[in-house]
């Protein structure tokens, strides 16, 4: 059975597990110095920091359970703006990921609708998101969900910049 919860408090443990390992997982293998994704990993996914994060009321966080296990997360970010963005009532989903072992079940696409359904309910009018150039997976998944590529912007894993495209989509 698959569950989509929102995440409190004392989910902060789970939720950073899951970043370090979905992360890793999804964004490990484009970075060139393992040893800057060991560092991102600690300054990202540290228990102290996902706590920082939850406890931040424009921070919103979603886990996705598939037989009580948790198995993905979603995090939607209110007031934040981009250069590409000219709504003001915007949100980023600033990471939506599921374990390698649960992609097969497809159930992306149910966190991804259940992340749009809360921002029609915070009444936002645009969710906007970056993806890695290379990430050929991910870019298909916006584009099949009617996501358009609006700009692009650098991110950075230890000062070192990876493109990215902004997508976005009105919700």
């Amino acid at each position: 059975m698959i569950n989509i919860k929102i995440a409190t408090e004392a989910d902060t443990a789970i939720l950073a597990l899951l970043g370090r390992l979905t992360w890793a997982e999804s964004h490990g293998h484009y970075i060139e110095d393992k040893n800057d994704v060991s560092t991102y990993l600690n300054e990202n996914f540290s228990v102290s920091k996902t706590k920082q994060h939850i406890n931040n009321p424009n921070q919103h966080f979603y886990i996705i359970y598939v037989d009580d296990l948790p198995v993905g997360y979603a995090k939607l970010v209110l007031k934040a703006s981009n250069k590409y963005m000219t709504s003001e009532n915007s949100c980023q989903l600033e990471r939506i990921f599921i374990l390698n072992d649960f992609i097969p079940l497809k159930i992306g696409q149910q966190l991804l609708t259940f992340a749009e359904n809360q921002a029609k309910t915070l009444q936002l009018e645009t969710m906007w998101l970056t993806v890695y150039i290379k990430n050929k997976r991910a870019i298909r998944f916006y584009e099949k969900n009617e996501f358009k590529n609006v700009g692009d912007l650098n991110f950075f894993v230890n000062g070192k910049a990876y493109e990215n495209i902004v997508f976005s989509k009105k919700v």
